[in-house]
């Protein structure tokens, strides 16, 4: 356990880094000025109880699981209430991101690509989770918006006959596109523009670099692949839009 003065200058850190996020967006104005911070703050709360408590899990099987079951509920309950929250809503993102987590999961440990352990499978697991919640919020959240913009277009399809899901068939590809543009980017620019977490985790963890990046080319791939599917079988449940949606 680090001592209190082992912790004071990143406690410092992060009090400058808050105040400082905070007065920059008072500063301009910005609406809800103080949701980043208070992210910051709940972020390095739940890290430290998190941390205590994966030291006494991350070698066990059951609570390893356990623990994952803890983090796809969350990401599945806050993806559906960025989307405008129902349960039908909540069954719709939770089973699509299921889909696309555990046929990734599945390719990566069966392959061999990475060890099928405790550790591994929390780590690897946990990532794509998230990831995975930020895509399926990104897509429904874009979708909904293109609906409500085009909705002249939208509405013209169905007046001449159209499915509802033929109707909006462009406006879900597009939005497909638009929520795996981060993730894109972010695959394409590892290593020149930025060094990945997975990867700089592995190497304070004790791995060589090229084991490494062995590892982060994988997680990567897995994020792209899950994200793929997610969204693609996200909006295809979404897409029976037969009245302008309001934006989320």
């Amino acid at each position: 356990m680090p001592h209190l003065a082992d912790l004071l200058p990143t406690l410092a850190a992060l009090a400058i880094l808050v105040a400082l996020t905070v007065g920059v967006l008072w500063g301009s104005r910005t609406p809800q000025y103080l949701a980043p911070a208070a992210a910051i703050l709940r972020g390095a709360a739940q890290l430290a109880l998190i941390s205590l408590i994966l030291g006494g899990i991350i070698s066990d099987p059951l609570w390893v699981g356990a623990a994952l079951l803890v983090m796809f509920s969350v990401a599945a309950t806050t993806a559906a209430r960025r989307l405008g929250w129902s349960w039908h809503r909540f069954a719709v993102v939770a089973g699509t991101m299921a889909l696309g987590i555990t046929v990734t999961l599945a390719v990566v440990f069966a392959t061999g690509a990475i060890d099928f352990t405790p550790r591994y499978v929390l780590a690897v697991g946990g990532i794509v989770i998230g990831n995975c919640m930020t895509i399926a919020v990104l897509a429904g959240r874009r979708f909904y918006e293109a609906v409500h913009e085009q909705w002249d277009q939208v509405e013209g399809w169905l007046a001449l006959g159209a499915t509802a899901g033929v109707a909006t068939l462009a406006q879900a590809r597009q939005s497909v596109h638009a929520a795996l543009i981060p993730s894109t980017d972010q695959t394409k620019t590892t290593g020149l523009v930025t060094l990945p977490g997975a990867f700089v985790g592995a190497i304070f963890g004790g791995a060589s670099p090229l084991e490494a990046g062995r590892f982060q080319v994988v997680v990567l791939a897995s994020i792209m692949a899950a994200g793929s599917i997610t969204a693609v079988v996200l909006l295809r449940s979404l897409r029976g839009v037969k009245v302008r949606p309001a934006v989320p």
